[in-house]
């Protein structure tokens, strides 16, 4: 499916960019930083339906790395196969900072995160997986590395209720301690920007502008590439969360919308908690 009229597929307007080849080419990558470099433990697969379209919602963490993302696609291609529909919805502004990382994102399922793009993943039966928090979310503070953060974005809720389809989350501890956080000064960095003083890198508002320790840049001021701290990194995917009401009175029901929201940020920060304390059980850190 392309959602465009030219023969050229552009900026994560396709699903047919998907390509299980370029994914089985990462996978021996992928092993060595599962197992040997991020030492992950994970659970929670079973939770995962054997078939039909589903919702995954995660939250994100440690920075543009994001390594607990890698981990967990890791996971979903060795456990089902690279053949099983899945997508991943990721920002527009991945294709003009960067668009040759981007068009590797493309290959392994990633498209743009917007409704119709969706909606058409789903109506292929596939899996998609979304983080509504976003940049908020991936570089939120150290002290809130254990905290849910969906940034108040609504828009998977009205998806999975007009989709009829269920939200599974998928959570994950030790990835936010890849890189140190210490806090955001988007608003003065937003201010130098009015006045001229500081211009946007390829004009793209980052939205958050966040001062963090971490590789390779030690002090790093802005939402900079990062490589990541060998931290291990346990993940879980949590059971499925299924509504009351579904459709479309029920998507646009302003009230019941923000009910579901707030179950999904309860039912997650619940099961993250419970991650935190079984992950310094097996592992102190």
């Amino acid at each position: 499916m392309k959602l465009n009229n030219s023969s050229t597929p552009e900026k994560g307007w396709s699903l047919d960019e998907r390509d299980p080849q370029v994914i089985a080419s990462l996978m021996p990558y992928w092993e060595w930083l599962y197992r040997h470099y991020f030492r992950v433990k994970t659970d929670g697969w079973h939770h995962i339906p054997s078939q039909g379209p589903m919702l995954l919602v995660g939250s994100h963490n440690g920075g543009l790395a994001s390594p607990d993302t890698a981990m967990m696609m890791y996971d979903w291609f060795r456990r089902f196969g690279t053949q099983r529909l899945t997508y991943g919805l990721m920002h527009p502004n991945a294709w003009a900072v960067n668009p040759s990382l981007a068009r590797l994102a493309e290959q392994t399922g990633a498209v743009r995160a917007h409704p119709k793009m969706a909606i058409a993943a789903l109506e292929r039966e596939a899996s998609v997986l979304v983080y509504p928090g976003g940049a908020q979310d991936v570089f939120r503070p150290y002290h809130d590395r254990h905290k849910i953060e969906l940034a108040g974005r609504k828009g998977f809720i009205k998806l999975a209720l007009r989709q009829e389809v269920p939200i599974i989350p998928a959570i994950s501890v030790g990835s936010h301690e890849t890189l140190f956080v210490i806090g955001d000064c988007y608003e003065q960095a937003k201010q130098l920007n009015e006045w001229g003083i500081m211009p946007w890198i390829h004009n793209v508002d980052p939205q958050v502008f966040p001062i963090y320790l971490g590789l390779p840049w030690g002090l790093a001021f802005g939402p900079l590439p990062n490589i990541p701290l060998p931290i291990p990194i346990y993940t879980r995917i949590c059971p499925p969360i299924v509504f009351e009401r579904y459709g479309r009175k029920a998507a646009n029901d302003h009230a019941y919308v923000n009910a579901c929201y707030n179950l999904i940020v309860t039912k997650m920060q619940q099961e993250l908690d419970q991650l935190v304390s079984d992950a310094k059980d097996n592992n102190p850190f």
